[in-house]
């Protein structure tokens, strides 16, 4: 049952929602002409500014994870958390900094690649890699679950929505632009979104000053108050989570380190047209990242002091909010948090679907269905278009399914999928950079052993602890791919000793 101030505000929400409706829908269908083959729905290379897409990438990698998931680490585990909120600007940054040029340098090669398993199959000619990196990109169905969990629990909290009509409400509006708009829509609709998630970002860390109070000794204040509620929430480590030792953190900051080759992140620098942009892509990126990561997870710190008893740590900074912010700003911190949301999960839609559209259809199931037709290359391209924009719905439909049960924190749903596609890719992609003997059979060889690594680790209980299960998978994944490539090479070169053998024989 709605309170009065409730049923204001949500009449107050629902216009602006209706009204930020209206705005990326329009913006969906502008981008509508950019979309009609797989390079403007994938990527609209070129034609949206690099400011814009730094600013993207920003907002795509916040998610609801930094608005609600992470400061309901904090609410629950207290100050130890701060050793993921740091690393995701600094270690983050960095990785992006190292990537960055070489990945968009190799991805002009061969008519240029639209997505992060063509840039695989590319580097190493390899059709089958491109086929399997696209298949492990399904796995971000938990991350988009994860989006939409964040999204029903803060209408819930703060305005009393039932949680369905909230995750029904995410996977509609979001399919529905992309759905018109493509990659332009995305990334147009993000630099907005990522604009206005750094306001919101900061606002919640002033709020600490009428909140907990204390003027510019603030923080400490608020370190005092955590160690009065329980001393184990200013401590450098946190018995029972995720920050439970020294190893386990440095297992959070690799996390964050390769966080950055997520494809719906990759994608973002495949998306700046010139190689001139690349600077001011990485400054806006970075820029972004720093107000994003950084200031949100004190609200949780303070929810924890205030508020003390919730039955839903991810429920954390919505009840901050509700509590000691004024119905103007709570309107705007909401469509913050929408916006943070909407940003991630519009990235991952288009990232999988796209996928789904060049990397699986064009390259496996086209050639079957249409070996005897002379189909031009645009004939099929057109087809890929749509049976991208097909699997779009067929996707958010199983979201939607998959979001109605609330998981136990949001954060751990969320590293689940990216840590199996990272496991991956990730020695394959960063290996192509400096090493000269890489090839197809280490690649596709780390590929499966090291995302099956990670499955197996956690589905079996071997390591509950999903930063570490990362860890063990990604060095595994490392070992079996120089491993591999070097057995290939050795199988290359015996097959031509003996060839040239044959030949003096004849």
């Amino acid at each position: 049952m709605l309170t009065d101030n409730q049923t204001t505000l949500a009449w107050i929400i629902g216009a602006c929602l209706f009204g930020y409706f209206l705005l990326i829908v329009w913006f969906g269908k502008r981008g509508a002409k950019y979309s009609r083959s797989m390079k403007g729905f994938s990527i609209a290379k070129g034609k949206v500014s690099p400011w814009l897409i730094g600013i993207s990438f920003g907002a795509t990698y916040s998610s609801a994870n930094l608005f609600i998931g992470v400061p309901g680490w904090a609410y629950m585990y207290g100050t130890p958390v701060l050793w993921y909120t740091l690393g995701c600007f600094g270690v983050t940054w960095i990785g992006l900094l190292l990537v960055t040029k070489k990945f968009w340098e190799q991805g002009q090669n061969n008519e240029g690649s639209l997505t992060l398993p063509q840039w695989l199959g590319n580097r190493y000619n390899s059709k089958a890699l491109q086929v399997i990196v696209a298949l492990l990109i399904l796995f971000n169905i938990y991350y988009i679950v994860a989006q939409n969990v964040g999204l029903a629990t803060m209408f819930e909290t703060i305005i009393g929505i039932p949680y369905y009509w909230g995750i029904f409400f995410g996977v509609t509006l979001t399919i529905l632009y992309i759905s018109m708009g493509g990659a332009y829509a995305q990334l147009i609709t993000d630099g907005i979104q990522g604009i206005v998630m750094s306001v919101i970002s900061v606002l919640l860390f002033l709020s600490l000053f009428w909140t907990i109070g204390g003027g510019w000794g603030t923080l400490g204040n608020l370190t005092g108050q955590l160690n009065n509620a329980n001393p184990a929430l200013t401590a450098p480590t946190a018995a029972d989570s995720p920050f439970y030792s020294g190893f386990a953190i440095m297992a959070i900051q690799w996390f964050l380190l390769s966080f950055v080759l997520l494809p719906q992140l990759m994608n973002k620098v495949l998306s700046v047209g010139k190689k001139e942009d690349l600077r001011t892509f990485t400054l806006s990126a970075g820029a972004t990242l720093f107000f994003l990561s950084t200031f949100s997870v004190f609200a949780g710190l303070a929810a924890r002091v205030l508020i003390p008893g919730l039955t839903s740590s991810d429920s954390a900074v919505p009840a901050y909010v509700l509590e000691y912010f004024p119905t103007v700003l709570i309107v705007l911190i909401v469509m913050g948090m929408v916006s943070a949301i909407l940003s991630t999960t519009d990235s991952l839609y288009l990232g999988m679907t796209a996928s789904v559209g060049n990397d699986i259809y064009k390259v496996v199931i086209a050639p079957f269905l249409y070996k005897n037709k002379n189909l031009s290359v645009m004939q099929i391209d057109r087809k890929a278009v749509r049976v991208a924009r097909i699997a779009l719905f067929i996707i958010g439909l199983i979201s939607l399914y998959m979001s109605f049960n609330r998981p136990e924190s949001l954060s751990l749903l969320l590293q689940f999928g990216t840590s199996a596609i990272i496991s991956g890719v990730v020695a394959p992609l960063t290996l192509s950079y400096f090493w000269k003997k890489a090839n197809r059979v280490g690649a596709i060889a780390s590929v499966i052993v090291g995302a099956s690594c990670f499955m197996i680790l956690t589905g079996f209980g071997i390591q509950d602890h999903v930063f570490t299960a990362l860890l063990y998978s990604s060095m595994l994944g490392y070992g079996v791919m120089i491993a591999g490539s070097l057995w290939a090479e050795h199988m290359n070169s015996h097959r031509k000793v003996k060839q040239i053998e044959q030949q003096q024989v004849l």
